[in-house]
């Protein structure tokens, strides 16, 4: 239990105030490694769903000045363009400058938002298509949160097909229970459409943990089980649109095989056929 202190005028006036601060209204700890929350919004913040902001707290006191400097990092927003409040999901560094004290907030709790959104996982980057794919290893499923709760999403595409790859079964849940509350919330179904949500395909995978469907989604692509899986006959640039979110590492391989089917890599000055967030390591 601790000690309240009645907090008086002078006091008040010490207490630091965060810049572009917003409240914490939210937090959900999935496993050791992995937790979502939600923050406030600020009312004049417009963004695409896909993009990302820069998020943070304020770091330690410099020893010789006494100075602070906001420790920020760029983070995807989960929640979809429309939706009152800001959701992310993160991983837990223990040693990270930013995660490792990220990971204590509390609901009343404030941290940084830069309200500037950028970010390439959006519907304008991609020329039209047939069918979509969202690839995501990780809290890389997090801009994809955000787009599969987006009516356009649906609007755009005869077919939506989300593949997520993580270590454990554990690690899948944010997004096992996203999907299924698409399908299941009486909200979700109103704004989306049931038909709508009938193009969705789910195909998560694990790489350690047994689970129904293993192996790296680089792998299922080249050998052609996902194909198979799916009864679909491969991806082609006249109907097929990707994006792309993970490690470093799956970022590279996917770019690989994805030209290798002969899809372009677009911006948002210029769409193609996929593209790859950038920003994202974790």
């Amino acid at each position: 239990m601790t000690e309240q202190t009645p907090v008086t005028e002078a006091s008040a006036v010490k207490v630091p105030t965060l810049p572009d601060a917003q409240t914490v209204t939210s937090v959900q700890h999935w496993t050791d490694r992995l937790f979502s929350f939600r923050v406030t919004r600020p009312a004049s913040l417009r963004f695409r769903s896909g993009e990302f902001v820069m998020i943070g707290l304020m770091g330690d006191p410099d020893p010789k000045t006494g100075r602070q400097k906001p420790l920020l990092r760029a983070y995807s927003i989960a929640s979809p363009s429309w939706d009152e409040e800001l959701e992310f999901y993160s991983i837990k560094v223990q040693d990270g400058p930013l995660t490792s004290r990220l990971q204590h907030i509390q609901p009343g709790d404030e941290i940084i938002l830069r309200p500037k959104p950028v970010g390439t996982l959006v519907h304008d980057a991609l020329l039209p298509g047939k069918r979509l794919w969202f690839f995501a290893t990780g809290t890389g499923f997090a801009p994809f949160a955000s787009l599969l709760r987006d009516p356009q999403t649906y609007e755009d595409y005869d077919q939506v097909i989300v593949t997520h790859t993580c270590r454990d079964v554990a690690e899948l849940e944010y997004g096992r229970q996203l999907i299924e509350n698409l399908r299941s919330d009486e909200l979700m179904l109103e704004l989306l459409g049931e038909e709508n949500l009938r193009k969705l395909t789910y195909y998560p995978t694990t790489t350690r943990e047994t689970s129904p469907k293993m192996g790296r989604v680089t792998n299922l692509l080249t050998d052609g089980t996902l194909f198979a899986d799916l009864g679909i006959e491969g991806i082609s640039p006249d109907t097929d649109r990707a994006m792309v979110c993970g490690s470093m590492g799956l970022n590279t391989d996917l770019k690989e095989i994805l030209e290798g089917f002969g899809l372009e890599e677009g911006a948002n000055s210029d769409p193609k056929h996929y593209v790859v967030e950038k920003a994202f390591v974790g």
